[in-house]
């Protein structure tokens, strides 16, 4: 494999880049401040192709790769990393309905959800159910040409404004777990490998739907420019044909949308963390103590050189982990883990690093510093935690050498 960007990816990273710098930067602050959810500018993002990088040409996506998606959301949260990982989402949502839905479903949504016409959310974690999503106790009961779907879906972005859900529930009554609710531990991998799994389907839901209703927009440390609510169905009425796949495909599905997921939140984080280094590294050049600038002390060189590393060692990851996706190597899984796990974690003790090198200038949110902290810290949880990386790490390691 060679990490050498083609001419295409070049064009592909510098458009993304351009546009980072017109459309987000100038805005993300403010984004930040009112929790304003910019859903013209992450349109203006589709139509450069971004709400469906990794879909196929032939219902109106790029048809780019997950080595491409990287690039893209590497540049896309240098200016706004919150925004960025929103489009994330909808993007594996757009995939999975590509890749798993009927035609007549393709051909219904995929079209508008590439242009990002109709928005997407992703529903699997519920407040019981975290790190062992297949644990999750929304049902859905047939009724004629209709399912009905109960439960709750927590920590949602887009909900309440998003156009389409796609909502994983527990279609066999007789999977349905009796165990108590899983605590978010790393005791429970976030891997198919229990009877709960079984049973689970994935279905699309119209945002009016009836029996759909969302709860109070959660007040959050970071992550601010999006919405993040409960998704709350009671005996909501869906269309048979909304079905993807056939019952009991639904988990399976959503964890091939996690291997993309991770890498694609793993390069929000490369991305602010770069921004982050970028801002710190020009400030200890013009900031002065003690008649000199900062940047001539001996221990900001030191850190200087540490966070310079661990990002072209991240990002070295992050592009190999892609390639392996790409490339459907048998080890991708492994590897979009220990990306994900070492990129977010990494990447947001560079940022964490960058306030430290501002002092206190750094706790102000004029320096969007702290603001940058605040998002990179919810990707060490999302898209399965760090801990639960190092789980699918373990177990794939003492399987191979069984």
């Amino acid at each position: 494999m060679t990490l050498a960007l083609s001419e295409e990816q070049k064009i592909i990273q510098n458009m993304a880049a351009d546009f980072a710098k017109t459309q987000f930067q100038p805005h993300a602050a403010d984004w930040d401040a009112q929790q304003h959810f910019p859903i013209d500018a992450i349109r203006a993002a589709a139509e450069l192709g971004f709400g469906s990088i990794y879909t196929s040409a032939d219902k109106g996506g790029a048809g780019l790769s997950r080595f491409d998606a990287v690039l893209v959301f590497e540049q896309l949260s240098q200016a706004c990393p919150s925004t960025a990982a929103f489009i994330s989402i909808h993007n594996m949502v757009t995939w999975m309905v590509d890749c798993f839905a009927s035609e007549t479903l393709r051909a219904k949504y995929v079209p508008s959800m590439a242009n990002m016409q109709l928005i997407t959310s992703y529903c699997l974690t519920e407040p019981g159910s975290g790190s062992d999503a297949a644990s999750l106790k929304t049902k859905a009961v047939r009724d004629g040409e209709t399912y009905r779907l109960t439960g709750t879906k927590q920590f949602i972005s887009g909900a309440g404004v998003s156009d389409i859900y796609l909502v994983m529930a527990r279609t066999q009554a007789d999977n349905m777990p009796d165990t108590p609710d899983a605590p978010d531990t790393a005791d429970a991998a976030n891997t198919p490998d229990s009877a709960n799994a079984n049973g689970i389907s994935a279905f699309l839901l119209e945002k009016d739907t009836p029996g759909l209703s969302f709860g109070a927009n959660e007040k959050k440390m970071g992550w601010k420019s999006q919405p993040t609510r409960q998704v709350i169905m009671d005996e909501a009425v869906v269309p048979a044909e909304n079905l993807i796949g056939k019952e009991g495909d639904g988990f399976k599905f959503a964890m091939a949308g996690l291997d993309g997921g991770r890498l694609n939140i793993a390069a929000c984080s490369l991305g602010g963390a770069q921004a982050a280094f970028q801002q710190a590294l020009a400030y200890v050049k013009q900031r002065n103590q003690f008649g000199r600038a900062i940047a001539d002390f001996q221990t900001t060189q030191f850190k200087l050189a540490d966070m310079e590393t661990g990002l072209q060692a991240a990002r070295l990851m992050l592009y190999q982990a892609a390639q392996k996706l790409d490339a459907q190597a048998p080890d991708a899984t492994k590897w979009c883990a220990m990306a994900k796990q070492f990129v977010t974690d990494y990447c947001f003790d560079i940022a964490n690093m960058a306030l430290q090198l501002h002092g206190g200038y750094g706790y102000l949110s004029e320096y969007n510093i702290e603001r940058i902290v605040r998002d990179l810290r919810v990707h060490q949880i999302l898209e399965g935690t760090n801990e639960i990386m190092r789980v699918i790490l373990a177990r794939n390691l003492l399987e191979r050498n069984a």
